[in-house]
């Protein structure tokens, strides 16, 4: 279980940034003609990848998080297929907890699944883990996942994921959904911020509550040694304002996934500019989709 504690301190480790240069499979103008692998595997370092869902397979083409500690694993989102057959998710994690294990053996290794959010392109492949030996899946619906976490009504705690030599810091961050979640590795520096932040479409929900979420991703970010801010997609395309069109497949002109601190601090500044504005608002990094009325 998550356990609770106040927002203090920083990690115990500083984590070493490293280069995130890396061209992301971005499908193909034919179908026909896509050998890309239905997911993309990215090895940050030994105990941490980054996965990409092949838009010939989902248009979303979801990004996933595979983080390994010395007890235990966990898999942030499970992508937008549920078919393993076209979307073969646990074979390729059970293959990457596999040649770690081979090279540290463990016993009683297991895999906890988590979620930024309960979309269903976050959340189709679940299915795919609920026999798996070993293995937790925690619902993404926010009567589940919010109390696994200890949140309950103080949206103002820190829950803490002990993967064994590797805590995770999860903060209840609604505002694009009711559910969202946001995670802080602090063995890599990663801030994963799901659908809230990305370089895309920031479809918001509840429009205070985003507003209080970001100002809470700030003041978070500023008090620890943040890497990369990391969404989990990629919908704009190189030209600063210009999104793909939803439903694109093939995206051969992207920016790159990581975002920074200072572009939390862009959108905080775009929640200003908009006020109290409905519609769609165009910035450089990213679009803000007001939903609310």
């Amino acid at each position: 279980m998550g356990s609770s504690e106040p927002l203090t301190g920083l990690a115990s480790e500083v984590p070493r940034p490293r280069v995130l240069d890396v061209r992301w499979i971005h499908g193909s103008e034919s179908a026909k003609h896509n050998t890309d692998p239905d997911i993309q595997v990215h090895a940050y370092d030994e105990r941490t990848f980054i996965l990409r869902q092949n838009m010939a397979v989902n248009y979303e083409a979801p990004f996933i998080f595979l983080l390994l500690g010395d007890a235990r694993a966990v898999l942030i989102d499970t992508g937008a297929t549920a078919s393993a057959e076209f979307f073969p998710l646990r074979r390729v994690v059970d293959e990457l907890i596999e040649r770690r294990l081979g090279e540290h053996p463990r016993d009683g290794y297991e895999l906890l699944v988590l979620h930024t959010h309960a979309h269903g392109d976050h959340v189709a492949g679940d299915a795919q883990f609920a026999d798996r030996p070993g293995t937790v899946v925690v619902d993404a619906e926010r009567s589940v996942a919010w109390e696994y976490f200890g949140f309950g009504d103080d949206l103002d705690q820190v829950a803490r994921v002990d993967l064994g030599g590797r805590v995770l810091e999860c903060l209840a961050t609604p505002g694009h959904h009711e559910t969202a979640v946001t995670f802080y590795d602090s063995h890599t520096g990663f801030l994963l911020t799901g659908d809230t932040v990305c370089r895309g479409r920031l479809y918001v929900q509840d429009w205070p509550a985003f507003g209080r979420t970001i100002d809470r991703l700030i003041e978070f970010a500023d008090a620890r040694p943040v890497t990369h801010v990391l969404g989990c997609h990629i919908e704009m395309t190189g030209r600063p304002g210009v999104d793909y069109p939803i439903f694109t497949t093939y995206q051969p002109d992207e920016p790159p996934l990581q975002m920074t601190v200072d572009q939390l601090r862009d959108v905080r500044r775009a929640i200003d500019e908009v006020g109290d504005r409905p519609g769609r608002h165009v910035f450089a990094d990213f679009v803000i989709c007001r939903r609310d009325g």
